[in-house]
């Protein structure tokens, strides 16, 4: 079984994901970012390709995008580094990336680099649904690699549906129409998380974009398994001078 779906059956709610710039704030930073999320109880972690065009990004990840790429991070680079993760991280582990990226690196070599390197799932926002079941379905499936659908407020029931018949693992619910970032209340969410609920999908939901605090990852944890934060995790990275100092700051944000 896939670590994705070990996590999804033995924990029901109030699961952790968070999201991070490969390459960010430091060039060699990914390991040890892994290592703290992990040590402070992040269940799955989310590794961000970066990209020079990341439009469904806020101006937080992208700009934490931008210096990834001035650090010298691409895949090869990212791949290299985790090359001997497995044997300090054991959480999920999740590549986010647009699909320009990884065609230039090679879609079926990027799977394979995945799985050599204990790489769990990947999210590709701009991948169409229509195109990865016809063109990359198979790859992925191959190399074992769970592949994670992002729903919105304006996804219509059909698509809904299609997606969950496809999904192994979760599905990634966006709380907003528009692009990352933080937000300090969800009411305004809660007829769309009714509205999703009230459909029985087979799949669990992770919730994302815009949760930065307690209250918005406990209204969020009501309606879903949990939340995948990113925004405020690049801002703690931004307002410490430490890895493992972001990581307790975000920790406590989420707590206080």
């Amino acid at each position: 079984m896939n670590r994705i779906q070990q996590l999804f059956t033995q924990k029901k709610e109030n699961i952790l994901s968070v999201y991070f710039t490969a390459g960010f704030p430091k060039l060699e930073d990914t390991v040890r970012i892994l290592e703290n999320l992990q040590k402070y109880g992040v269940d799955m972690a989310e590794i961000g390709i970066p990209f020079s065009d990341p439009l469904a990004d806020g101006p937080v990840i992208q700009n934490s995008s931008q210096i990834a790429l001035q650090n010298g991070m691409n895949l090869k680079k990212l791949f290299s580094q985790l090359s001997a993760v497995r044997s300090s991280v054991h959480i999920p582990l999740v590549m986010m990336g647009y699909l320009n990226p990884i065609m230039q690196f090679g879609f079926e070599n990027f799977c394979i680099e995945c799985k050599n390197v204990g790489i769990d799932g990947m999210i590709i926002p701009d991948l169409p649904m229509d195109d990865y079941l016809s063109e990359y379905r198979e790859i992925v499936e191959r190399n074992g690699l769970e592949f994670i659908f992002l729903i919105t407020p304006e996804t219509s029931e059909e698509r809904i549906r299609q997606i969950d018949k496809q999904t192994h693992g979760f599905i990634y619910m966006v709380s907003s129409a528009g692009v990352t970032g933080t937000q300090n209340s969800f009411d305004q969410h809660a007829d769309y998380f009714n509205r999703i609920n009230s459909m029985h999908l087979k799949n669990p939901r992770l919730i994302g974009f815009g949760i930065s605090n307690k209250s918005t990852r406990e209204t969020a944890s009501r309606y879903s398994s949990g939340v995948i934060i990113g925004s405020a995790f690049i801002n703690a990275l931004q307002e410490t001078t430490d890895v493992e100092s972001a990581v307790k700051l975000l920790i406590k944000k989420l707590k206080e």
